[in-house]
């Protein structure tokens, strides 16, 4: 299958396009500032609540005669345009794939290569977000603002977040011989490739070779570090992984003998980035705002006050006997927390609610990327960290579908590892409001290694959105059979083995995207009961109607979006792990018995919230000598005020059964 890295299959076809939508812009620009001048966020109501002189009242009596006047002026070039336009979407690609061409930043080959040295398995990290990147007339509804800034700012965060080191953190104790699970938190977090090499000037830097004992001898890890790590660069495949090993007694929990630095936050040398570039109507809003704990917000070099290590370093130099000190204590810590949440509880896998996204994040499915601009600027700002990116997915006109799209799919999918094929189908199905966009299902086959026979190991990700009608339960059942019967046929038309010569091993089959509906509502029991859940897993689920204690809602409450309890990602992430701070940000769980008002609602409906946004896996289909389990499931908190919508990670663990090399 041919990868489209373009639109449209020729030159003058792409010219004639731009021709055309250069005539309709200028209409469609003013259309949506027009609109957008009428409907307010409550951020800028509580803004304009101040202004006594009623400065903005008096902006819109001015500018909108000056608007319908360009908009009069321009319709007719926007109805020329039109008839270019539409026509040309029956030779139009359903998708565009973009590939990073700056060779210092692309590592998708050098990845493939880690499988053979995996040995008895390696694990892979999906995340999956609804941003609403509308036009910002529409996005307004849902009370977010200025899509064209969010957009860069979504993707500077989730690269931030993801290109964060990966710590690994083993306990080694007399008493106690287990070893402890992998850590996906950082110890810095770096604002870009340039700055991956110093996150901790303190001298603790980020390498696989490093062993930091429970001697609290500075000079030993020092020569140590001198001997394996020599400059502390990370080793080829493993570029952000830091493997830390505390040797211990008392269970590998060691005093610190500085306690006034359990709750201090981390510090990394190096200028602050500003919080938007070149736009000042958003860096008004309380995004930037970095208060005492906000360690999560948009321009801290800090972990979140999850981080297994939390260092203080400054421009001098640091005591090494004292960071180890800190590290022992910061570990033990973790290590207590770790057993406590897991004590009520039967899973075999982490789960919380963080305030980044995970590190070394490998795959990437958005949803509701609808806006061409604001989806340029995410795939910017997203190839700062992903090599392969498929963006512009769906139709326009009447292509492909019984009616008129207005809007593309919205689904946006990034990825660390090459893209072999891709498809798209559009759900001919929508009503109402989503009949407007080309909503459907993006389908994708990536190669994630080989095996020491040069066979290739092959992973399957769906990138769904559905019908977001409330009422509308069958739309949705008809698009979740469409769904597997489309991811079937792609899966054989893109397979190359069969059963007695099997070219490809699949390692993994994953189904992420914004479903609109919950687990937990009386009025989604249809949805709920979909043969969907027989033959994909939901980590979060424990059958029909009833979510496992630790999931919460992904669906925020949009009127609080811009609270300060819930501005910045760390003040979400505290808010949303009390039980409390739920029922007040959160939308819940809908019943033919209760109200659709949020503020104030008790206890009286099940769950902690709707959770439309999912991430399923199965088991089916995949090479039977291997096995898949979750090693962690996240709820992430960093897209804070730029989206209502809680994006939600899942790392999954590739087993071979065969011994370490």
């Amino acid at each position: 299958m041919v990868l489209y890295t373009s639109p449209f299959p020729n030159s003058f076809l792409s010219v004639l396009h731009s021709f055309s939508w250069g005539l309709i812009f200028p209409c469609y620009w003013l259309a949506d500032r027009l609109v957008g001048s009428f409907v307010p966020t409550t951020y800028e109501k509580r803004q304009r609540a101040d202004d006594p002189c009623y400065f903005h009242a008096l902006c819109i009596i001015i500018t909108t005669p000056i608007y319908l006047a360009l908009l009069a002026a321009s319709l007719p070039f926007a109805l020329i345009g039109f008839l270019l336009w539409s026509p040309l979407q029956s030779a139009r690609r359903p998708y565009i794939y973009s590939r990073l061409r700056d060779k210092h930043r692309a590592n998708g080959a050098t990845l493939l290569t880690e499988w053979k040295a995996a040995g008895s398995g390696k694990s892979f990290c999906f995340g999956t977000a609804n941003v609403c990147l509308l036009p910002d007339s529409l996005a307004r509804f849902n009370n977010v603002f200025n899509t064209q800034a969010r957009a860069k700012e979504i993707g500077r965060r989730i690269h931030n977040g993801a290109s964060r080191p990966q710590i690994k953190i083993y306990i080694d104790s007399p008493t106690n011989t287990s070893i402890s699970a992998a850590s996906f938190s950082s110890l810095a977090s770096p604002q870009g490739g340039e700055n991956t090499n110093r996150a901790v000037n303190a001298g603790i830097k980020r390498t696989t070779s490093m062993e930091y004992k429970g001697d609290n001898s500075g000079s030993n890890n020092s020569e140590e570090r001198e001997e394996k790590g020599g400059s502390g660069e990370p080793t080829e495949g493993e570029e952000n992984t830091c493997i830390v090993r505390i040797n211990g007694e008392d269970n590998g929990h060691v005093s610190d003998p500085e306690p006034d630095t359990v709750n201090g936050r981390a510090h990394a040398s190096g200028p602050a980035e500003p919080s938007l570039e070149g736009d000042a109507e958003i860096s008004k809003t309380p995004n930037h705002k970095q208060k005492e704990g906000d360690s999560g917000s948009l321009d801290s070099y800090s972990a979140s006050r999850e981080s297994l290590v939390k260092v203080r370093a400054g421009d001098g130099t640091v005591d090494q006997s004292a960071v180890n000190n800190k590290l022992l204590y910061k570990a033990s810590i973790m290590k207590k927390t770790s057993v406590r949440k897991k004590k009520h509880t039967d899973e075999t896998f982490d789960h919380e609610i963080s305030a980044f996204f995970p590190a070394n994040l490998d795959f990437l499915c958005l949803q509701e990327v609808f806006d061409k601009r604001a989806a340029e600027k995410l795939k910017e700002q997203l190839h700062h960290y992903f090599e392969y990116i498929v963006y512009d997915v769906g139709v326009y006109s009447c292509h492909g579908c019984c009616s008129f799209k207005f809007v593309n799919s919205g689904l946006l999918f990034a990825s660390r590892y090459p893209v072999m094929d891709a498809a798209y189908h559009c759900y001919p199905n929508g009503r109402g409001m989503d009949s407007l966009a080309s909503k459907g299902a993006l389908f994708l086959k990536v190669q994630v290694g080989s095996t020491p026979q040069d066979q290739r190991i092959v992973g399957y990700i769906s990138c769904t959105h559905l019908q977001a009608i409330a009422g509308d339960t069958t739309v949705r059942c008809e698009q979740l059979d469409m769904l597997q019967d489309w991811l079937s046929e792609f899966r054989k038309s893109t397979s190359s083995s069969s059963t007695a010569n099997p070219e490809e091993l699949v390692a993994f089959d994953v189904i992420c995207g914004d479903l609109n509906f919950d687990n937990c509502s009386s009025d989604d029991k249809l949805e709920q009961q979909h043969s969907l859940f027989t033959h994909y897993k939901d980590p979060c689920r424990v059958g029909p109607g009833e979510d496992k204690p630790w999931a919460i809602g992904t669906l925020l409450d949009p009127e609080g979006l811009y609270d300060e309890e819930v501005c910045t990602p760390d003040n979400l992430q505290k808010v949303l792990e009390s039980e409390e701070g739920r029922k007040g940000y959160l939308v819940y769980p809908t019943s033919k018995n209760h109200s659709s008002s949020q503020k104030g609602r008790k206890a009286s409906l099940k769950g902690n919230g709707r959770r439309i946004d999912y991430m399923l896996y199965t088991e089916e289909g995949l090479y039977l000598e291997w096995k898949v389990e979750v090693e962690e499931f996240s709820f992430i908190t960093q897209l804070a005020g730029l989206t209502d919508h809680l994006p939600v990670a899942m790392r999954l663990m590739v087993s071979t059964g065969e011994d370490d090399p």
